[in-house]
């Protein structure tokens, strides 16, 4: 299992409704990224900058590849891209965090 850490920027202003509709995640969605393999996925903020923090487990990172594929991914992307920071796909700007300490 590998575990995988990212950060993305929330646009000011849209903390409540981040955590509102993260509360409502779609149960389409979270089966998708379940049978990808992710497990023990959290995210986090930082209220000072609307920085989210991301960590994952994944069985196989590879799998990972396939997600912006998905119809239903799409579809979240596209739900979450008026409160976030995104690509023309509406993907979210992700950029990957290099672990530099770990305790186990």
């Amino acid at each position: 299992m590998k575990q995988i850490a990212f950060e993305m920027k929330l646009i000011v202003g849209h903390e409540a409704e981040y955590k509102k509709r993260h509360d409502a995640i779609w149960p389409e969605l979270t089966t998708l990224l379940k049978t990808t393999g992710i497990s023990e996925y959290a995210i986090y903020l930082n209220e000072a900058t609307g920085s989210l923090f991301g960590v994952m487990k994944v069985e196989d990172a590879l799998a990972l590849d396939a997600l912006p594929q998905q119809p239903i991914m799409q579809k979240w992307w596209a739900y979450m891209k008026d409160i976030m920071l995104t690509h023309p796909n509406d993907s979210p700007i992700s950029i990957p965090l290099t672990n530099v300490f770990y305790l186990p």
